[in-house]
């Protein structure tokens, strides 16, 4: 999902940079309130340079990153997940790939517009009656939801590419979109992996203070 440098001219990035800052703005009173969210923004962003640093490679005209979208985004809540996706690019661009810094709106708002649209649509819905017992019905919701953020994904990518500086060959982009096929295969056995493994905690773990702050609330029960 990074869009490397070049591709984007100047003044289109700082369109990028005020789209950015105006979803911020109206995002983060919601998340400073509660020093619990500010926790789980923390530790989302700290998942998800983990989990783009394990996998990553160049496939055609952008970058092929292991998100691992949905297990932030049901362990720790959606403005943590906001938050910690921008979070996130900004460590890696300051520790890692100093190069990405130059279009960090852009890569931001191709993680964080997708995720919005997601939540609103159907996300926010999961999150407040949770995935339900049955483990093949709770399967079948991390994909779907996977692959609505995917196809959102991808879309912004091939956003940025129509109005970059270069002309980018269909060929190109349609191979980067397949790419991201394999994560809405993975991803929901990650997903569901994830969330069994805290039911599975003991209820004294599951009850704790510590556990209760580091997970969206209905998560740690």
């Amino acid at each position: 999902m990074h869009i490397e440098p070049g591709w984007i001219a100047e003044p289109k990035i700082q369109w990028a940079w005020a789209a950015l800052a105006a979803v911020v703005a109206r995002h983060a009173w919601p998340l400073l309130r509660d020093p619990s969210q500010v926790l789980r923004a923390v530790l989302a962003a700290v998942f998800f340079t983990v989990c783009m640093q394990i996998a990553h490679t160049k496939v055609g005209p952008s970058e092929l990153h292991f998100i691992a979208a949905l297990p932030i985004y049901l362990s720790f809540g959606f403005l943590p997940t906001l938050f910690g996706f921008i979070l996130g690019l900004v460590f890696q661009g300051l520790v890692f790939e100093p190069q990405d810094l130059v279009h960090l709106p852009v890569n931001s708002l191709s993680l964080v517009l997708p995720l919005i649209a997601m939540h609103w649509m159907r996300g926010r819905e999961v999150l407040a009656q949770g995935l339900g017992r049955r483990l093949g019905a709770a399967a079948r919701e991390v994909a779907g939801l996977d692959a609505m953020y995917y196809l959102g994904v991808t879309a912004m990518v091939g956003f940025w590419l129509s109005i970059g500086n270069t002309v980018t060959p269909l060929a190109d982009f349609a191979r980067f979109a397949l790419s991201y096929s394999l994560w809405i295969v993975v991803e929901p056995v990650l997903t569901t992996s994830v969330l069994l493994a805290v039911k599975g905690l003991p209820q004294g773990w599951r009850d704790s203070r510590v556990l209760r702050a580091c997970l969206r609330p209905a998560q740690a029960h």
